[in-house]
């Protein structure tokens, strides 16, 4: 498999009001995710923090110029692998010990499915979810993660504050016990993680709750949303919001019409 050099492993694209958008473009889409970085006046914020293959610090320094804290939307490797890099990381008490102490992980499809307890249907898994290697000799079965012991836990209601903008933490659990969202009411801006994406959404893994999706999924049919940065894919709109979250309680036998009262 060819090496592409740690220098070209990161990808990184202006979405606008100060938001960047950091992708691993060599991860099989399977479990490649996104990072957010967001500018703020007195400090910047980091959503999630990718799968720790390179390191974020090394080959992004400019993520660190500003006293980031990287808020964790769960607890899964994609999300949370370059967490230990950051003097502030923070995550739902619930997905808390999990970001201290890393369980199993793998880069190779059967065994991830495996690990979280999916099960693969059909659909063919790669044996190696990587598409090129970041170093020559890089061994994908070495990869583990590494424990951020210093890690502040949040609850639903707590606010992260950048000094001009202020970030509420909507816990969102289905996905995973722990799943957050952040929004930025002011600006109509919502960071969410895996609980919400324009693709088929997971609620099948071990710590996945149905109800508890189809609970959050009411609350985010009904909250006011300009644009959504998911932690997989494109940049959503309002209307894409409602219409993925329309179409999970659809597919779960729920009635989009039946709404819980807006936050």
């Amino acid at each position: 498999m060819q090496a592409v050099g740690e220098t070209q492993w990161f990808r990184r694209s202006e979405v606008g009001d100060g938001i960047s958008m950091v992708e691993e473009p060599y991860v099989d889409p399977l479990l490649a995710a996104n990072i957010w970085h967001v500018r703020g006046r007195d400090r910047d914020l980091v959503v999630d923090s990718g799968l720790g293959i390179v390191s974020l610090r090394t080959q992004l320094p400019w993520l660190f110029e500003h006293d980031p804290v990287v808020v964790l939307t769960h607890a899964h490797l994609d999300h949370m692998g370059g967490a230990s890099e950051f003097a502030d990381c923070r995550v739902h008490a619930a997905e808390a010990a999990e970001v201290r102490r890393p369980g199993a992980v793998s880069l190779h499809g059967t065994a991830l499915l495996e690990i979280l307890g999916l099960d693969a249907g059909d659909e063919p898994v790669p044996d190696l979810l990587l598409e090129a290697l970041p170093r020559d000799g890089y061994d994908p079965a070495a990869y583990a993660l590494h424990g951020a012991p210093e890690v502040t836990e949040l609850a639903d209601g707590d606010v992260v504050d950048l000094g001009d903008r202020r970030l509420r933490v909507l816990h969102l659990p289905g996905h995973t016990p722990g799943s957050i969202n952040l929004y930025d009411a002011d600006a109509g801006q919502l960071f969410t993680g895996d609980v919400l994406y324009d693709d088929g959404l997971i609620d099948t893994c071990i710590g996945s709750d149905v109800d508890a999706y189809v609970a959050s999924m009411r609350l985010l049919l009904d909250l006011p949303v300009e644009r959504a940065f998911p932690g997989h894919g494109r940049v959503l709109d309002g209307g894409d919001v409602r219409r993925v979250a329309a179409g999970y309680l659809r597919s779960r036998g729920a009635d989009p019409e039946s709404r819980r009262p807006r936050p």
